[in-house]
């Protein structure tokens, strides 16, 4: 829908002065700043589609991998010795755990949640008792499984398990399987994933992948699809064939709009 000029003042003002700053001294022109910032922001949803599907392939990818490794129900809340999480994991997945019990917590009924008192308090709920404090105790008694709080964890611990701090007690053992080919070292699969969470950070707080980042981005997605659960790596995955026509739509809609922008500066 074209932007009409009466608008431009409030527009201006809804998506701030500062945001639009860098486009408006580029193009000279606050209507095409806000043209390009729109187009921005539509290129950036379609690239979050694809990083989300890199992101739930490799989240499941290895879990599978590190529940056969560990062998054991359980795994992630108490993986068995001698290994232990890093202080880093050990807080994410204790966090994703309480979102998980809060999400199944906001489902019961006012009588279901009355219910877990007598589990929470044994001896009777405490006198004086805040109500965040007895809803905190009532969640502890909630269990819920392990695929749950995985779906709570974020991009940031799974990239974190391909990283130095664990290549001698995860890579080495047994996630070096989710990227099978031998010549596929951890640093750069590390580093591929950095690009990715930087990127997939920006997007979620409407920030601009654009230029080296975007195509910096674009060969991580592509070396992610083509490697992960491949020996050898291919093209013609599963995974790659899943975002193909992304990949394909997302590389046009970038040429056209990295085109718009140079033409600015020319």
């Amino acid at each position: 829908m074209p932007i009409h000029e009466d608008d431009i003042a409030e527009l201006t003002v809804l998506l701030s002065p500062e945001r639009l700053g860098p486009l408006t001294s580029l193009t000279g022109n606050v209507k095409a700043a806000i043209e390009l910032h729109q187009e921005t922001l539509r290129l950036g949803a379609a690239l979050m589609s694809v990083t989300a599907t890199i992101e739930i392939a490799l989240r499941n990818a290895i879990c599978e991998n590190l529940g056969d490794h560990f062998g054991t129900a359980g795994w992630l809340l108490t993986p068995p010795a001698p290994f232990r999480w890093r202080e880093s994991e050990e807080k994410k997945i204790a966090g994703a755990l309480d979102s998980a019990r809060r999400a199944e917590y906001s489902k019961l009924s006012q009588t279901e949640k009355h219910g877990l008192d007598s589990l929470a308090f044994p001896n009777g709920r405490p006198a004086h008792l805040s109500h965040l404090k007895r809803a905190k105790g009532r969640r502890e008694e909630i269990h819920v499984s392990d695929g749950k709080i995985i779906a709570e964890l974020t991009f940031y611990i799974w990239k974190r398990l391909c990283g130095p701090d664990y290549e001698h007690t995860l890579w080495k053992p047994t996630l070096k399987k989710t990227f099978p080919h031998k010549k596929v070292r951890r640093a750069e699969v590390a580093d591929h994933l950095e690009t990715l969470y930087q990127s997939r950070n920006r997007l979620a707080h409407h920030e601009p992948v654009l230029h080296k980042r975007f195509h910096e981005t674009m060969n991580a997605i592509k070396f992610i699809v083509e490697h992960l659960q491949a020996d050898p790596p291919s093209s013609e995955t599963p995974r790659a064939r899943l975002v193909a026509e992304d990949i394909e739509a997302l590389r046009i809609r970038a040429e056209v709009l990295h085109a718009r922008l140079d033409s600015f500066r020319t």
